[in-house]
C-alpha cells in the first residue's frame, strides 16, 4: 500500500471517530485536511490504548513503543497511520516530539494520577490537548510561530478542561479525578458517587464547583482565540469551529450543571454545523 492508500486510512478514522473535530477539518484544503488526518489518527491510537483494558503495565509498554517508533528507535514496520504521518511531516513542520508529550499524558491517566493544585492540571491538559494544538499549528502555519505556538498551547488547555468537566461522572465512575484537590477542598466537594453512580455532594456545592471551572475555561479559550488572526483563512475557520463547538458546549455546561453532571451533554449534528458556518462566515469577513 502506498502514501495515498495511509492517507485514506487515516481519513476513515478521522470521520469515524473524531465527531466534534471532523466539521473543522472539513473547511480546510485536501493536503491541510489529510495532514491533520494522520495527527488525528495517532492522537486516536495513543488515547485508546491509555482508556483501553488489560494490566496498566501492558499499556504503557504500548505508549511506550509508540514513543520508540516516533523517534526511530523501534521499527514502524507497515503502519498505514505513520506512513501518513511522517510523509505529513515532510510536507509541513509538525512538531512530532510533541506527540511525546501526548504519551506522558495519557500514562499519568493510566497510572491513575491526580492533581493537587490548578497548575499541576495545567500541565497535564497541556500534555494531553495542548500537544494537539501544537501539532495542529504545524500544519496551520503562521507567520510567527514562535508567538502562536502558546497561544495554540492554551487553546488545547481551554478545551480539555471542557471535556473534564462534561465527562466529570463518566470519569469518576472509572476511578478518575482530574479536578484539583485544593478546588475540590475550597468548595466542600469530594465527588463521591452512591450506590447508583450519583454525586453525593450538595447539589449547590457542585454547581458551584463546576461554575468556577468553566470560568478558569473560559479565561484560556479568550487567550487561545487569540491564534486567529495569525492563521491563513481557512486554518482560521477550522480552529474557530473547534473551538466555537466546545465553547458552546461549556456554556451549556455552566448553564446547567446539574443536568452536565446526571449525563454526558453534546451538540447536535446542526448545531454543530451553525458553528461552522459561522466560523467560516466570520473569517471570511476579516479577510
Amino acid at each position: 500500500m502506498g502514501v495515498g492508500d495511509a492517507y485514506r486510512h487515516c481519513e476513515q478514522i478521522m470521520r469515524g471517530q473524531a465527531r466534534n473535530f471532523s466539521y473543522g477539518l472539513r473547511l480546510l484544503p485536501a493536503p491541510k485536511r489529510r495532514a491533520l488526518s494522520a495527527v488525528y489518527a495517532l492522537a486516536r491510537r495513543i488515547d485508546d490504548i491509555a482508556d483501553g483494558d488489560g494490566p496498566a503495565g501492558r499499556r504503557l509498554a504500548r505508549l511506550s513503543a509508540i514513543r520508540g517508533m516516533l523517534d526511530g528507535t523501534a521499527p514502524a514496520r507497515h503502519d498505514l497511520v505513520l506512513v501518513a504521518l511522517f510523509e505529513a511531516a515532510r510536507r509541513y513542520p509538525i512538531p512530532l516530539a510533541a506527540f511525546s508529550d501526548l504519551v506522558d499524558g495519557c500514562a499519568a491517566d493510566v497510572r491513575g494520577s491526580t492533581y493537587a493544585t490548578f497548575d499541576d492540571l495545567a500541565g497535564y491538559c497541556r500534555c494531553v490537548a495542548g500537544s494537539i494544538g501544537r501539532l495542529s499549528l504545524g500544519v496551520f502555519g503562521a507567520d510567527d510561530m514562535e508567538a502562536a505556538t502558546p497561544l495554540a498551547d492554551a487553546l488545547g488547555v481551554a478545551l480539555q478542561i471542557t471535556n473534564i468537566l462534561r465527562d466529570l461522572r463518566e470519569d469518576r465512575l472509572a476511578k478518575r479525578v482530574y479536578l484539583p484537590a485544593r478546588d475540590l477542598e475550597r468548595f466542600g466537594c469530594t465527588l463521591d458517587v452512591d450506590a447508583y453512580g450519583r454525586f453525593s455532594d450538595p447539589p449547590e456545592r457542585l454547581a458551584a464547583l463546576v461554575r468556577f471551572e468553566a470560568d478558569r475555561a473560559r479565561d484560556w479559550f479568550a487567550t487561545g482565540m487569540r491564534l486567529l488572526p495569525m492563521l491563513d483563512a481557512r486554518s482560521a475557520a477550522c480552529t474557530a469551529t473547534m473551538a466555537g463547538i466546545y465553547r458552546c458546549l461549556l456554556d451549556r455546561i455552566a448553564a446547567d450543571p446539574g443536568r452536565a453532571l446526571a449525563s454526558r451533554l453534546s451538540l447536535t449534528t446542526r448545531e454543530k454545523s451553525m458553528v461552522a458556518a459561522r466560523a467560516l462566515a466570520r473569517t471570511r469577513r476579516a479577510n
